[in-house]
């Protein structure tokens, strides 16, 4: 069996996903059955990223995250035939750990190189849950978008006007003191709270969003209270309960508005969530309950697929590839940290 290496270095994580190129008969294999995905985020107790920090976290546990991922898939190295990597969008010194770790792999292989965008793959992995022409809530750290497939491109029809809502989160998350990555801490402390829901900014235009004016609230409110400890292990403000739940319920709500807009102004029957707050057990609640009212489908990937990894970079690396663009020119591949959705040609339809 022949396989592919999706290397995942956007932001916080790296991951190696590998996945099978051909089948024991040795024909293509276009579908790509996942056989590893191993990742490794970086992670602070308090505060959020600096970049080269995360990149100094990815030189470190890249080897051991790669070795694991050999182990999980059950191949050699001699098995590797294609190695594709995240070239697009993200965060620059992270993107170039893992386009030097790619390089060096292919290179080392005598494979050719495949340069994979980050948020089309979050969009075409959807494939494994049986979408076929969904709108696309793409909900993640630095991305907030309303993506369908028209026209050869995968085009955005609503977006943030400011910051990614993950990247929102995180920010009320280091204002409480909950460290990074916040998200699964405000579910929880949203999850406990059972009171009245609190009034806070709601800014939907269109199909496009904003949090500043809610994040400036929401911090408002929280630097005027005062903070007890928690059984979080840390100290957050005294009504942080019923601040998560407000949060979580208002900004969902603005979600899942443009993305019913989005459904009705393309005509599509399907919804898929992609990106890590499509992790989020409320998000996908509210999203279900429209699409039942909407009469349409629903895909949520799993959520090792719906986070960043390296499966989603391998399976849509294999799709490339199969049309001939992969390189054993390495020299010539490069990162490009601010490519957005839009801008990358689909040929592999």
């Amino acid at each position: 069996m022949k396989c592919i290496v999706g290397i995942e270095s956007t932001a916080h994580t790296f991951g190696v996903g590998i996945l099978s190129s051909k089948d024991d008969s040795g024909d293509p294999d276009l579908n790509g059955k996942i056989l590893a995905n191993v990742k490794d985020s970086y992670t602070t107790s308090e505060g959020g990223m600096i970049p080269m920090e995360v990149r100094a976290h990815h030189k470190k546990t890249s080897s051991g995250v790669w070795s694991r991922a050999l182990g999980d898939a059950g191949i050699g190295e001699e098995d590797i035939e294609v190695v594709a990597f995240s070239n697009a969008p993200g965060l620059a010194p992270c993107l170039l750990e893992g386009m030097d770790f790619a390089k060096r792999l292919a290179k080392r292989l005598d494979v050719p190189l495949v340069g994979v965008n980050h948020c089309v793959a979050h969009l075409v992995i959807g494939e494994t849950v049986g979408a076929k022409d969904p709108v696309m809530l793409y909900a993640s750290g630095a991305n907030t978008q309303v993506v369908a497939f028209e026209g050869g491109r995968y085009r955005i029809f609503g977006e943030t006007l400011d910051l990614g809502v993950g990247n929102f989160i995180d920010s009320i998350g280091r204002t409480m003191g909950l460290g990074f990555p916040a998200g699964p801490k405000i579910e929880e402390l949203a999850s406990e709270y059972d009171g009245e829901l609190l009034e806070l900014p709601y800014s939907v235009k269109g199909m496009d969003v904003s949090f500043s004016g809610i994040q400036t609230k929401i911090r408002n409110l929280i630097l005027t209270r005062n903070s007890v400890p928690s059984k979080l292990g840390t100290k957050v403000p005294s009504s942080s309960g019923k601040l998560a739940f407000a949060l979580q319920e208002n900004v969902f709500a603005m979600l899942v508005e443009v993305a019913e807009r989005a459904l009705a102004h393309t005509g599509k029957s399907e919804l898929l969530l992609g990106g890590g707050v499509a992790c989020n057990t409320r998000l996908v609640e509210m999203c279900r309950i429209m699409c039942e009212e909407r009469g349409c489908k629903l895909f949520v990937p799993e959520k090792s697929l719906l986070v960043d990894n390296g499966a989603m970079i391998g399976y849509l690396g294999l799709k490339i590839w199969k049309t001939g663009l992969g390189t054993l020119d390495y020299g010539s591949v490069d990162i490009a940290p601010r490519e957005r959705t839009d801008e990358v040609e689909v040929l592999w339809e």
